[in-house]
């Protein structure tokens, strides 16, 4: 654990909320402390109101900020008399403390208060912080975690017993932290939570936070419980195939596609002879719920991992406060020996979510288990958290999810022109997107977990294989197909055409989408939502033009093997449609040299040839990416073997 406080970066934040941000930066960085939006902070400020008159307000972290990013617009400032008043009630229910919250904050425009702002606002210290620590984790969360605490702390903290987050912890804690806080008291220990510290600046809290973290890494370590398993190598041979046929399964239980990322660094967790006993009890701590359910899959079972879950759905609703809806039954992890971890989401950044909770998770407990026994909240307690309305309402934010949510596509020429467009057409759509390309640019073509960028040759067969491989591990599956790789290589007549440049020809545009076509079939089979190809083609196919024999021959070849496919796919529900553009000049098959030749070709100036069809306008990638992205989405849901010009209109084709 290392304290990251620099005095030259501090001086840049001004006042008390500016130095809030700073040190809750400085938490969200250390992944070992919060992850994806956990944790809260705090600090209490007095100021003048618009009427003059001095208030105390919390400003507490507002919900949907992520510490490593805050800024102080993601800081509520809630009125503190109210909330000190409000600890004083006998019952408070969620709906009721959410209002409460809402209407004792200054700011309009405030994001939400954190759940916990009432806990904040208890605690007699200007700054607070709370954080998930794995290492705190991994020592509550054994069979005898609070003799434990007591042992690294004894009187530096207060320890309270779980309770679910919201006003009746704050109601706990108020009793509670006044009668046990002493002189050495600079934190408190939530059990199967988390770990507070606090302090009169700042850097006090954020130091004292890397103190308690730290002695419970020392202990771990003392304990032999710090060191973790070597990761294991993954299983040999081809996996894309499983892969696949598992995340399938896993979207038909669940009744929409996910991405589902393979990490099989987890492997040795995996592998291990008391896994079943270790993963099955459920997470470090109850928030995660809400993203990874209570406990990952074992193997490939999904539908009894289903039935499992509606008995879990079926104890517990009964219970609860008020009536629940189940949610849909299918995991959003796997745990698998050959795999290692497997991790969903309706999208990449969700099921990258997911594998990061889970791998610090894998953490917590072997690290609890080295300690004697990992020991988790009951399915009750995780229940309550998971179907709890006021986590529930975080993922209800995202709204509707976009077209291709969930779906896998793979692009081949996607570092540049129609490529290169196709891509970020099918990301604004939702997809996850594999790119090809032999031009390294298109590794990094797309920031985000939403894109895998892939450096290959696709006339390479073992080339072809580890690209699919990688691929399909990323996101599981290929979904969308799009064929765009080629060359143009025109303005050679036939009587002077050489036999490696034909095959040349025909080996980029027509041989390699050959073998992926047949690479992908398997792979398209077991799409969600039924495969879909989309082959770029040519006006050269209807309408070829002279000197250009090599690539009108092997579009047209090209054609003829995507309707042979739409015929013999149909029944595995894939559809395979046919793009012919023409003109299309931002592309690299156009450099200046070959669209001067063109121009001459045919006497006319070079603007003149850009806008040579029958509305006079220009064809560009994005026009041609537009139409492929929306061919494989639901307008086109009962096309295939078609196959539509973008063009402009072309005479001779029309």
């Amino acid at each position: 654990m290392k304290n990251l406080w620099n005095d030259a970066e501090a001086a840049a934040f001004k006042g008390d909320l500016g130095l809030r941000v700073y040190t809750s930066r400085l938490l969200g960085r250390d992944k070992s402390l919060v992850l994806h939006g956990g944790g809260n902070t705090s600090v209490k400020i007095r100021e003048p109101n618009v009427v003059g008159e001095e208030e105390d307000l919390l400003y507490v972290k507002g919900s949907g900020w992520d510490l490593e990013f805050i800024e102080e617009a993601g800081f509520a400032p809630v009125r503190m008399a109210h909330l000190v008043k409000l600890v004083r009630l006998e019952a408070l229910s969620d709906p009721q403390m959410v209002n409460e919250l809402a209407t004792h904050t200054t700011r309009a425009a405030a994001p939400a208060p954190s759940v916990e702002t009432i806990l904040h606002a208890i605690l007699p210290h200007k700054y607070v912080d709370h954080t998930h620590a794995d290492a705190v984790l991994s020592v509550t969360n054994t069979a005898d975690g609070e003799r434990r605490v007591r042992e690294i702390y004894g009187d530096s903290v207060v320890v309270i017993p779980y309770v679910m987050p919201g006003f009746d912890l704050a109601r706990l804690c108020a009793e509670r932290f006044p009668a046990e806080a002493g002189k050495r008291t600079i934190g408190m220990v939530l059990m199967n939570h988390g770990v507070f510290s606090f302090g009169a600046s700042a850097n006090e809290s954020y130091e004292r936070m890397i103190r308690l973290v730290q002695m419970a890494e020392d202990y771990l370590a003392r304990n032999k419980a710090w060191t973790l398993p070597a990761a294991r190598n993954g299983g040999g041979g081809s996996q894309r195939l499983k892969i696949a046929g598992l995340r399938r399964d896993i979207a038909r239980t669940a009744g929409f596609p996910m991405v589902m990322q393979v990490h099989r660094n987890a492997r040795a967790f995996a592998c291990r002879a008391d896994v079943a006993q270790l993963s099955q009890q459920g997470p470090a701590t109850p928030d995660h719920v809400i993203r990874t359910k209570r406990v990952p899959m074992l193997g490939g079972d999904v539908a009894g991992f289903a039935a499992a879950y509606r008995g879990y759905f079926e104890r517990n609703a009964p219970l609860a406060r008020e009536p629940k809806t189940m949610l849909d039954p299918a995991p959003r992890m796997v745990l698998d020996r050959e795999l290692g971890l497997a991790t969903l989401g309706r999208s990449a950044k969700d099921a990258a979510v997911v594998a990061d909770l889970y791998l610090h998770t894998i953490e917590v407990i072997e690290r609890s288990a080295a300690l004697g026994e990992y020991k988790a909240l009951s399915e009750k307690d995780i229940f309550d958290v998971e179907y709890w309305d006021l986590e529930q309402a975080k993922l209800r934010k995202s709204g509707r999810p976009p077209v291709f949510a969930g779906e896998v596509a793979l692009v081949t020429g996607a570092a540049s022109g129609i490529g290169k467009a196709c891509v970020a057409a099918l990301i604004a759509r939702g997809a996850a997107v594999i790119g090809l390309d032999l031009d390294a640019a298109v590794e990094d073509l797309h920031p985000g977990s939403g894109y895998c960028g892939i450096r290959c040759d696709v006339t390479a067969k073992d080339a072809v294989e580890i690209a699919l491989e990688c691929g399909v591990a990323a996101f599981g599956g290929v979904d969308m197909l799009v064929l765009n790789a080629g060359i143009f290589g025109g303005g050679t007549p036939i009587s002077q055409l050489r036999d490696d440049a034909w095959r040349r020809t025909m080996d980029i545009n027509l041989d390699a989408n050959l073998a992926l076509l047949r690479e992908c079939h398997p792979l398209l089979r077991l799409s969600p939502n039924g495969g879909r190809v989309v082959v770029i083609g040519s006006k050269n196919v209807p309408a070829p033009g002279p000197g250009m024999a090599a690539y009108s021959a092997s579009k047209a070849a090209l054609t003829q093997l995507a309707r042979v496919a739409a015929l013999e796919w149909g029944a595995d529900g894939i559809r395979v449609n046919v793009l012919h553009p023409d003109a299309v000049f931002d592309t690299g098959l156009w450099s200046d040299e070959v669209l001067a030749a063109r121009a001459a070709h045919y006497e006319m100036s070079v603007e003149q040839y850009r806008r040579r069809n029958v509305l006079r306008t220009e064809v560009a990638s994005r026009d041609v990416a537009e139409l492929a992205a929306e061919m494989c989405g639901p307008l086109f849901a009962r096309t295939t073997g078609a196959q539509l010009p973008v063009d402009g209109g072309n005479e001779r084709v029309i």
